[in-house]
């Protein structure tokens, strides 16, 4: 009779993770060109929950390329292009054995259409993964963070224009050669289900560019879907023991009541964020997928051979974590779930809610399954001795990481768990700094102005003793 594990594998592997565009800097050094992030721009005068990018125009990034006086955080990052050795170093002495970042895009091909890449750009990235295996992490290595390069969206369409899904293999072709055998675990594109929260940012399409802006949404995911088999198929005839995984953005959402339509309601909605996954680790579009895009009017394009391309799977499933929703057949949207507590943006904190959805994602796939973002965005506070005494960020990875345990006795195939931003970045969503994430504090407020030096938080500590104990010592 097979044993219930006790606990987490002893090849388990604990990492950390990072976008380039939301640490980097150096926005136009050594030949790099603008990427969509690098016009984020972060606004004070808005209130917190509404600090998140919406819908872009022509108009918007026209205006943005010509401000002296727009605030885009991204285009400094916390200067890890220079630190980024003294920073691994941290990192590596906590204990992380896997560090998962993204290569720009806009680094290597600076204007996203040309047939050589941009060679300095490769040189730092030679040296960053070096440096993160010498500090004993395996690099994961995230092919597309939203870091189109800004020209494809301007020249083109973004992804709703099939050219930039032929420009983007080009480049994950060079990249995957370039880093054969050193890098083991690839992620084609980061959250691919994103495409309402952040779809200028995921998808470069401005929305005064296209007459049916969800449908060109649509019609632009199908070529990343297409674009991800055709990567996977590239990788695996290179190197059979890469390991190429998909990414979501993970959930779960909740019926906000017992009654069929609200139950209903959640699953069609849930479908809908499941399907990327569907598409990409079972090789065809599932049957609930075309009754949506029926009954919304939406027309996708196929190639020749795009149906053929999609039976290249994915290896593994990942996904971020950071809260949960409730739906009903009233609302069109999910939305927050007031019973529950939230940080200071609205995000619930629902650690059991975790277990539910590796569950659910392990008994509908099957596959290895890694966590690759989970963490908590506060204000932390500095004191004057250099302490940052972060109790609420223990208590959250702490909660989140026993149902981690939990999933795991329930049979879920669970290989790692990435902390996002285990040093304090430029927040995803808001383009912030004061949203911190991190078990390092850097010295630097909303305006880039601060000394940028590192402190190691209470939470850096227990977390190192975690990753010790294989996450026995909680």
């Amino acid at each position: 009779m097979k044993q219930v594990p006790k606990g987490f594998p002893k090849d388990f592997l604990w990492g950390g993770a990072v976008a380039a565009n939301q640490c980097e800097g150096a926005y136009n050094y050594q030949g790099k060109g603008l990427s969509v992030a690098d016009i984020n721009e972060f606004r004070a005068d808005l209130p917190l929950e509404k600090r998140s990018n919406a819908e872009i125009t022509t108009k918007y990034i026209e205006e943005a390329l010509a401000s002296k006086t727009g605030i885009f955080p991204k285009r400094w990052g916390i200067n890890f292009k220079e630190t980024y050795p003294e920073d691994l170093k941290l990192l590596g002495d906590m204990g992380l054995k896997l560090f998962r970042t993204s290569i720009d895009w806009s680094r290597i091909f600076p204007n996203g259409d040309e047939l050589e890449p941009n060679e300095a750009g490769l040189r730092f990235y030679d040296q960053l993964i070096d440096e993160i295996i010498a500090n004993g992490m395996e690099p994961m290595i995230t092919l597309s963070h939203y870091e189109m390069p800004l020209n494809l969206t301007l020249t083109d369409t973004g992804w709703y224009s099939r050219a930039v899904m032929e420009h983007f293999v080009r480049y994950c072709k060079v990249i995957l050669k370039r880093y054969q055998g050193k890098v083991n675990y690839w992620i084609v594109i980061n959250q691919i289900n994103l495409i309402g929260h952040e779809s200028f940012n995921h998808l470069g399409i401005a929305e005064d560019k296209v007459s049916n802006l969800l449908e060109a949404k649509y019609q632009g995911i199908h070529h990343m879907l297409v674009a991800s088999a055709l990567v996977t198929e590239y990788a695996h005839q290179i190197d059979p023991s890469y390991q190429v995984g998909m990414m979501l953005c993970g959930g779960p959402e909740y019926a906000a009541t017992c009654q069929p339509e609200d139950v209903l309601a959640t699953l069609k909605i849930n479908q809908m964020q499941y399907f990327f996954a569907d598409v990409l680790l079972r090789g065809y579009y599932p049957g609930y997928a075309w009754r949506y895009f029926a009954e919304h009017n939406i027309q996708l394009e196929f190639g020749e051979g795009d149906e053929a391309a999609l039976k290249h799977t994915a290896d593994y499933l990942s996904f971020s974590y950071y809260y949960t929703q409730i739906c009903d057949a009233q609302h069109s949207e999910p939305y927050r779930n007031k019973e529950l507590p939230a940080n200071p943006w609205g995000w619930t904190i629902d650690p059991l809610g975790l277990r539910t959805l590796l569950n659910s994602f392990y008994d509908r796939y099957q596959c290895p399954i890694f966590i690759t973002e989970n963490g908590i965005g506060c204000y932390d506070q500095l004191t004057e001795d250099g302490k940052i005494h972060d109790d609420y960020r223990i208590d959250y990875y702490r909660a989140h990481i026993e149902q981690m345990k939990e999933a795991i006795k329930d049979g879920v195939d669970l290989r790692g768990y990435c902390a996002w931003g285990p040093i304090d970045i430029i927040s995803c969503s808001s383009s912030e700094m004061s949203k911190r994430y991190g078990f390092i504090y850097v010295d630097q407020d909303n305006y880039g102005k601060g000394s940028q030096k590192r402190f190691l938080k209470d939470s850096y500590h227990w977390m190192k003793q975690v990753i010790a104990s294989n996450g026995e010592v909680l």
